[in-house]
């Protein structure tokens, strides 16, 4: 199939990318860094240079394609605005260039990549299916409910696939993990009794391909992930292990100070017109009792099962950055 992909260049989009090439699909990538993008060309892929708000780019991204996968997007803000302005705004935009080519060539599937963040959080032995409510307590949460609202609304064949955390090589969101259990030290949130699901980048890429690829999952929303659950105590922990720590020393953080701590540090990052995903908004997050949700639904609808385990895929994500030397 002719693929049009947003978020290309990025952590999951890289894994994506040598998914459908794999797969036999021809791609072509929304990009806007020349640098990100060189490897891109020489693998096959075309390229439509602009961002989510250059229209002319999302039109010959979408001009001829089959499926548009929509993974774009920005987990850390400065402030509600940037979350809607990307995550929403970016998403109407992607669809109206979606729309204007499905007049002369069908598109057969628009596949929004959201977050679990957009149904909100759970609790310890309740993970989350596709009919639980949606209750998002970010901005990030809201601005990716909003998207999905639109892609429901847009008249367009979809899928939407709700991912939980996500880790992998490329990754530079977890890289701070690996490097504090990396020196020794695995600073917690509360008392690290979090529950948690996760997915390895590869894993989800195939998931996105599989929803991409199957009639049934038309129309339909799924969550994407390993069915193994951790804590935030014991991700810590595999962390250390995978880094080469037995036992990294934990240090937990009581909640009143993790507020403060999650205030201070959104607040110095606004000083410095700077985004980050520590900050008050998103204490809701990191202090809420479990974010857990289960795969089921598309394992049934695709074939699709996540291969890669919590251990093995932490060990390979920790030898990938020794390799390219973020982790030292």
């Amino acid at each position: 199939m002719k693929v049009f992909l947003t978020g290309g260049t990025g952590f999951i989009g890289t894994h994506l990318v040598s998914a459908l090439l794999a797969r036999g699909h021809h791609v072509t990538c929304l990009v806007r860094s020349p640098q990100k993008c060189a490897g891109l060309e020489s693998r096959g892929v075309r390229l439509a240079r602009g961002d989510l708000h250059t229209t002319e780019a999302l039109r010959e991204g979408c001009a001829d394609a089959e499926v548009i996968i929509h993974l774009a997007g920005v987990i850390a803000g400065r402030n509600a605005a940037e979350f809607i302005r990307a995550n929403r705004d970016g998403t109407a935009n992607v669809l109206a260039a979606a729309q204007e080519a499905n007049r002369t060539a069908r598109v057969q599937r628009f596949v929004f990549v959201s977050s679990i963040a957009a149904t909100g959080p759970t609790v310890p032995g309740r993970p989350l299916d596709e009919s639980s409510p949606l209750h998002p307590v970010t901005p990030y949460g809201e601005s990716k409910r909003a998207g999905e609202e639109l892609v429901r609304a847009a008249g367009l064949p979809w899928t939407i696939v709700r991912p939980p955390i996500v880790y992998g090589e490329w990754d530079r969101a977890t890289l701070r993990i690996f490097a504090l259990a990396n020196r020794g030290v695995l600073p917690l949130f509360g008392d690290g009794s979090q529950e948690l699901s996760a997915i390895h980048g590869a894993d989800l890429a195939q998931a996105l391909a599989a929803a991409a690829e199957t009639a049934r999952a038309q129309g339909r929303v799924y969550f994407a992930a390993h069915p193994e659950i951790t804590t935030a105590r014991g991700l810590g922990l595999e962390v250390g292990r995978a880094v080469g720590h037995a036992k990294p020393f934990v240090i937990p953080i009581p909640v009143p100070i993790a507020r403060v701590l999650l205030t201070v540090v959104g607040a110095a990052a606004r000083v410095a017109g700077q985004a980050s995903v520590l900050s008050a908004e998103r204490a809701p997050e990191f202090l809420a009792p479990a974010w857990t949700c289960r795969a089921d639904a598309l394992t049934r609808d695709t074939g699709w099962r996540a291969q890669i385990d919590l251990a093995t895929g932490l060990e390979r994500t920790a030898r990938w950055y020794r390799q390219e030397g973020w982790l030292r």
